[in-house]
């Protein structure tokens, strides 16, 4: 998922460069959700991990 925000952000750059504000702003935004969204999955699954922990058999 963060491969997505950098791409998201990648684009971004490549159209503020070559003039195109509107789909800057807007690749901006997706690479802006996409990357706090990854975080907060990121957090979720440590807390859930150190909740589980290891089994023994």
């Amino acid at each position: 998922m963060i491969g997505w925000a950098i791409t998201f952000l990648v684009v971004a750059l490549i159209a503020a460069v070559l003039g195109f504000g509107g789909i800057a702003g807007a690749a901006v935004g997706i690479a802006k959700i996409i990357f706090f969204v990854a975080i907060v999955l990121f957090v979720l699954s440590l807390i859930f991990g150190g909740f589980r922990g290891r089994r023994s058999i």
